[in-house]
């Protein structure tokens, strides 16, 4: 029970690795908290793993402020805090990313970050305490061509969340990313623009494991990140990916 008695918001937790991390931390102790956009896929996994479901548009303000508001009245504290929510573009050319494409990538994968820690981190600050872990991905590390705009969003992340550990270390709050490799979530088909035998051959094919990343990968990496074994962890991006990046 490695997360016992911690309280756990995870973002975009109503399916793929959200759902696999809310349920590794609620099986460790954790009183999760699963944060959706779509508030039924949110209510269907706080049903399976015994956690609580709120809405969410990580993108908007007014929402991220709601959300931590409520979770800090009701449960008096938070403890950890999961940026896992992400969108992608579909693959093609750089140039031919539409405006409106680009701007929710950026608002979905970076702005988030900005606007939970904009009103998570005065609360962690007088807790003196808390866990923030960015789930970001290895196009940030090694970027596959025609996704070019969901590759800078998540090297903006894995910068962010460097930037985020030495500001924040001083007052007890760790920052953490992972970089999973594509998994069996929702975006696997937009990664890959089609989801045929011969487009996951590819794939896989520069996965030197030769599998994806599943949900249960990333909670067990999420898990250690976010625990007290992981105490002396803060600033790190670990590539759980298979070799994907060697």
């Amino acid at each position: 029970m490695r997360l016992a008695q911690k309280r756990a918001i995870v973002t975009g937790g109503g399916s793929g690795f959200g759902a696999g991390i809310a349920a590794k931390f609620a099986a460790e102790g954790a009183q999760v908290i699963v944060a959706d956009i779509n508030e039924t896929a949110a209510e269907a996994v706080a049903l399976r793993i015994g956690g609580q479901a709120i809405q969410v548009d990580v993108a908007r303000n007014d929402s991220v402020a709601a959300m931590i508001n409520a979770v800090q009245a009701q449960h008096g504290r938070i403890d950890i805090l999961v940026n896992n929510a992400g969108i992608t573009h579909l693959p093609k050319p750089m140039e031919e990313v539409t405006e409106d494409e680009f701007d929710r990538v950026l608002a979905v994968n970076a702005k988030s970050v900005y606007l939970t820690a904009r009103h998570l981190v005065p609360l962690m600050k007088a807790a003196r305490q808390g866990v923030i872990l960015n789930v970001a991905s290895t196009a940030g590390v090694s970027p596959r061509p025609r996704l070019n705009w969901y590759n800078a969003s998540k090297g903006w992340m894995i910068t962010a969340t460097k930037a985020m550990a030495v500001e924040l270390a001083p007052f007890g709050i760790r920052i953490n990313a992972i970089n999973p490799v594509a998994g069996e979530t929702p975006l696997l088909a937009s990664f890959m623009g089609e989801d045929t035998p011969e487009m996951r051959a590819k794939f896989l094919s520069t996965i030197p494991l030769g599998r994806f990343s599943t949900p249960e990968d990333m909670g067990n990496a999420a898990c250690f990140l976010c625990s007290d074994e992981a105490s002396m962890i803060t600033g790190i991006a670990m590539e759980v990916d298979g070799g994907r990046c060697i």
